[in-house]
């Protein structure tokens, strides 16, 4: 036992992290996403939507702290919308909603007046593009009647790429991948994403999507690169702001954005491969 304990205290020295929190906490979000897409797919809509809300608040926070304006009201009322619009509309909705909302949001802003026009605009706009737009994806993928089957998919390839990048990256990394933006990312947890994530994608596909192993290989290979993007975009999103993280909504992962990073950037990745394997496959 004091053995165990040693090498887990290892572990979260060199990640910055508590690793048994964080296996709870991620085991209790595929849990929660498989029960609400079971029961019904409405209430998965619903989940992604309070996710997005309480992105929204963590996000308008960490701006607040470099002085600079979003109205939280006026965003989670958009993202309410965004996700009507999509659940409703499909990818249609979720364009012309966010064709709307953008507009909308800058006006509001003109009531604050000129003092910090430019900077709270960008960054409402960012930040509408950035939850509740690529949230949208989510909605889109569990929409159809294989939504389960498309949902749970994604939880596979996401998580073979953060679980095996993280393992392998702790217990091999020694070579920095983007050291000025995520010092503790290493080439070697790249590798370890890489090739499990492929694994992964090709089990997926073939045994819970029904589909050619090689697809879900390639795929994987795509979600690699998404999702170490979205991680990368994140921390530098932090580091900008001079955050650790940018909550402690989740023990083990930080906040919200800290768990969703790699996945909003994933799931349109992820939804127009499939909509391409549809028409050309």
């Amino acid at each position: 036992m004091s053995d165990f304990q040693s090498i887990n205290e290892a572990i979260n020295k060199k990640a910055g992290r508590k690793l048994g929190p964080s296996i709870v906490v991620s085991l209790s979000l595929i849990a929660l996403v498989w029960f609400a897409l079971v029961y019904r797919r409405e209430v998965f809509a619903v989940v992604v939507a309070i996710a997005v809300l309480l992105g929204i608040r963590e996000i308008v926070r960490a701006f607040n702290v470099r002085g600079i304006y979003i109205s939280v009201v006026s965003l989670a009322a958009g993202a309410v919308a965004l996700t009507y619009a999509t659940w409703n509309g499909g990818a249609a909705g979720l364009a012309i909603a966010t064709a709307i909302a953008i507009p909308l949001l800058l006006i509001q802003l003109l009531t604050k007046g000129p003092e910090g026009f430019v900077q709270s605009a960008t960054a409402t706009t960012f930040s509408l593009l950035y939850l509740p737009f690529l949230a949208g994806f989510l909605i889109l993928l569990a929409k159809p009647s294989t939504g389960l089957e498309r949902v749970m998919t994604f939880v596979v390839l996401v998580g073979c790429n953060d679980t095996f990048g993280y393992i392998v990256g702790v217990l091999f990394g020694k070579h920095p991948l983007v050291p000025a933006i995520s010092p503790k990312k290493s080439w070697e947890g790249l590798i370890g994403s890489l090739v499990f994530t492929v694994i992964g994608g090709s089990l997926a596909f073939k045994y819970i999507m029904e589909m050619q192993w090689w697809i879900g290989a390639i795929v994987g290979l795509m979600i690699v690169f998404t999702a170490t993007c979205g991680d990368l975009i994140e921390s530098a999103m932090k580091r900008d702001l001079h955050l650790k993280d940018m909550g402690t909504l989740l023990p083990g992962h930080g906040g919200i954005l800290d768990r969703l990073d790699s996945v909003l950037i994933s799931a349109p990745a992820l939804w127009l491969a499939l909509e391409l394997v549809k028409r050309w496959l």
